[in-house]
């Protein structure tokens, strides 16, 4: 076990980007290091490679802290990492969701690939995807008296089913509980269980691969080797 200073030293290195360790991530949460590696030389070439390495250390670093400490972390990585372009600009496409080791890559994503990139990093350090929804918002631009409303995603955490979600989001940085943000008005959220309505706590709506850029980002992390 690593001494309580060590974890800090290698959090905070791992949330710099400096972290150089060889880990893996162990095969009960869909990523297995060298499968992943194999599949993504392949698609991604050696620059894909290096990403995946750099991202599974952060992983391994990440996933000895609290729920609530994995929920800082990775939220903070990710903002960190990943500067906002919109989909057109970075894919030429006006909607995309990129996989984690696309949006890596690229240095770069949209609201949705934030989330996505919370999302699954958050499942391959051990919490539940049942605590997790990618949840679709109209977010209020301009202050609480504004009509301007903008689609909008961000990742939400509960720690029960029917807890009030923290809300974990590229815009803001700190971590807040759903009162907290009234700019936001969810629409609809769901995770791979399924599609949720709001104030519902169970799926409403089929499962989540019904949607189909869900379906289609889950066929590309398989391409990479990702379960």
């Amino acid at each position: 076990m690593l001494h309580k200073f060590a974890r800090q030293t290698l959090r905070s290195l791992a949330l710099a980007g400096g972290l150089t360790l060889v880990c893996l991530v162990t095969a009960e949460e869909g990523f297995v290091l060298e499968r992943v590696l194999q599949a993504v030389q392949q698609r991604h070439g050696s620059k894909g490679v290096a990403v995946v390495r750099d991202w599974n250390h952060v992983l391994e670093v990440f996933r000895s802290g609290s729920e609530q400490q994995k929920l800082r972390d990775i939220n903070e990585y990710f903002n960190r990492k990943l500067r906002f372009e919109d989909d057109q600009k970075l894919w030429n496409q006006p909607d995309y969701w990129a996989t984690p080791i696309e949006a890596l890559l690229r240095g770069a994503g949209d609201c949705e690939d934030f989330a996505i990139a919370k999302y699954f990093s958050l499942k391959f350090v051990g919490v539940p995807v049942s605590k997790l929804r990618i949840t679709y918002v109209r977010a209020r631009i301009g202050g609480p008296d504004s009509s301007l409303l903008q689609a909008h995603m961000v990742l939400t955490y509960y720690a029960t089913p029917d807890a009030e979600p923290l809300v974990l989001d590229n815009l803001v940085s700190e971590i807040r509980p759903a009162s907290r943000r009234p700019d936001l008005l969810p629409i609809f959220s769901f995770n791979s269980e399924g599609v949720f309505v709001p104030g519902s706590s169970l799926p409403q709506q089929g499962n989540g691969s019904r949607l189909s850029r869900w379906n289609d980002l889950v066929l590309k992390m398989q391409a990479e080797g990702i379960d």
